[in-house]
């Protein structure tokens, strides 16, 4: 196996790649994206930190790559959606860094409540100005945590230790986990997190629903003399509003280490008196490197060479000889979890799985965890496998039901999964034609054939003459082709949804445009990878 290293990895990583039988490794860092390019496909895996960028140019002719390993847990410099086209797994190490970034979430909070830095800027410059840096104690003001992944979870835990009040919220998940949970304080939505909030710190993904999910209205509900904390990912909070807050006077400061577009570009935030700012430190401690880089090397050898798939964020971690002659089902299961998870804008609060026909006769409950995993995969902070699946569930307060009908309404088999949550509710309805076909019927009760795989547009819109045609000008526009589209109506409603398979990943600016005409009512894309069951 050939793998190439394209950031610099702490030492240890590196030998346990060296060290590999058969592997021959090339590290090469500061590769120009051209050079990157030209290079890739000579290799079966890569190694990569934040610094290389694995664009849908780079990774467009991808060769003999089937991996890419990432020395931490963001993968926002690959593109997913291709690497999945092509069938390249894209592995993380999600637990390394979660006690660096946790320790300096709470360094973050204490230098910025005591002006650590401009106090120590100012005596160096020879000056003794102890009245000019009044700060306060963190002791007993409240804590406000917007997510409960590994990250949120280790700093309710730290500062806990301080004697703070800590409560915590998730955008995607009702619950925590059970040890937390007896410790800090759930609250239901995050207009009151932030009302209660001295300190609001986040540990969000970065997603369509989270980009700004802090912007004007949410400062403006904080108290007065409040602080706003991100070493999670730029474009969370966002940038703007938090300047004309703290320029309004209304914030006590504010602490950053992470921004929309690195280096950043908003030099009037960075330079403001009442923001302490970082060069994105979060993972940057020796003992994070160091772990980071252990586990995506151990990672990348152990799939390459035919092993264990570990912390893959773009394929299912299904064991699909436990699952046996069900795989296709399995297949479906996962890929309708993950389609629901597109759609759901919320917190999920229940899943009802529901078997037809024949298929009820058969070990189904392998297939239920299919759908968890699927569903769960792009919210949860724990690995997810057949084994603690639903155990996950359970802990981030999903409940999950699984019911039979004797009917399958035309089809042998037929699966059915409802996602109900605090905002709103989906479904999507599939079955497997000839054992191994697999296709959604139906999305939110809109009948339709869809093969669930690629690069997927979900629209829903007014069901009226001109609609297909302007949709698809659009992507004409921009070069698009769409490989197939199907659609279902309501007519008594004038409602109708599309789906759409393109033949290359959408760009930002597409999804924008097709959200501003004036018959659309939402826009979902998703990115799945290429069906095994029609492939063995």
């Amino acid at each position: 196996m050939k793998i190439l290293v394209s950031d610099k990895l702490a030492p240890e990583g590196l030998e346990i790649l060296r060290s590999e039988p058969g592997a021959e490794v090339d590290v090469k860092t500061d590769l120009s994206p051209e050079d990157l390019k030209a290079a890739i496909g000579g290799y079966d895996g890569i190694c990569i930190r934040s610094a290389t960028k694995l664009t849908a140019e780079v990774l467009a002719k991808p060769g003999a790559l089937r991996a890419i390993a990432r020395a931490g847990v963001g993968v926002d410099n690959v593109d997913l959606p291709t690497a999945t086209r092509h069938g390249i797994v894209v592995m993380n190490a999600p637990d390394g860094n979660t006690l660096s970034t946790a320790e300096l979430t709470v360094g973050l909070m204490l230098a910025v409540s005591r002006n650590v830095v401009p106090a120590c800027s100012t005596l160096k410059a020879g000056e003794w100005n102890r009245k000019a840096f009044m700060g306060r104690q963190v002791a007993g003001k409240t804590l406000g945590i917007l997510g409960l992944g590994r990250i949120g979870t280790a700093v309710a835990k730290r500062c806990l230790g301080l004697e703070m009040k800590v409560i915590g919220y998730d955008p995607f998940i009702a619950g925590a986990s059970p040890d937390l949970a007896k410790q800090i304080r759930l609250v239901d939505n995050l207009d009151d997190l932030l009302r209660q909030a001295d300190y609001l710190t986040v540990h969000t993904p970065m997603s369509e629903e989270t980009r700004g999910i802090i912007g004007r209205r949410e400062l403006d509900l904080l108290p007065e003399g409040a602080f706003v904390i991100n070493a999670a990912r730029g474009g969370i909070v966002d940038e703007d509003a938090l300047l004309d807050a703290l320029n309004g006077g209304r914030l006590g400061g504010a602490a950053l280490d992470v921004y929309p577009k690195e280096p950043p570009e908003n030099r009037a935030l960075i330079e403001h008196p009442k923001v302490l700012c970082l060069p994105h430190l979060g993972a940057s401690s020796v003992e994070a490197q160091r772990s980071v880089a252990i586990d995506a090397c151990q990672n990348l050898v152990d799939y390459l060479a035919g092993r264990e798939l570990r912390n893959a964020v773009n394929v299912p971690a299904i064991d699909f000889a436990a699952v046996g002659e069900l795989k296709p089902y399995a297949e479906l299961g996962h890929r309708i979890g993950a389609v629901l998870a597109a759609l759901m804008h919320g917190r999920l609060r229940r899943l009802v799985i529901t078997y037809a026909g024949d298929i009820c006769k058969e070990p189904f409950r392998q297939v239920s965890i299919s759908v968890v995993m699927g569903l769960l995969q792009r919210v949860s902070s724990t690995p997810l496998n057949m084994v603690n699946a639903m155990v996950v569930a359970k802990e981030e307060g999903l409940e999950v039901s699984e019911q039979t009908e004797t009917s399958a309404h035309g089809y042998t088999s037929s699966l059915r999964v409802a996602a109900e949550g605090d905002k709103e509710s989906h479904s999507v309805q599939g079955t497997v034609f000839q054992d191994r076909y697999v296709r959604f019927t139906s999305i939110n009760d809109f009948y339709m054939e869809v093969k669930p795989e690629g690069d997927l547009i979900i629209t829903f819109n007014e069901d009226k003459p001109g609609v297909i045609g302007e949709v698809g000008a659009t992507f004409g526009q921009l070069g698009i082709n769409i490989a197939s589209l199907t659609f279902g109506r309501k007519l008594l409603k004038k409602e109708a949804c599309l789906a759409l398979t393109l033949d290359a990943v959408p760009p930002p600016d597409l999804l924008e445009q097709l959200r501003k005409k004036p018959f659309m009512r939402r826009v979902q894309y998703v990115s799945l990878p290429p069906l095994q069951s029609e492939r063995a």
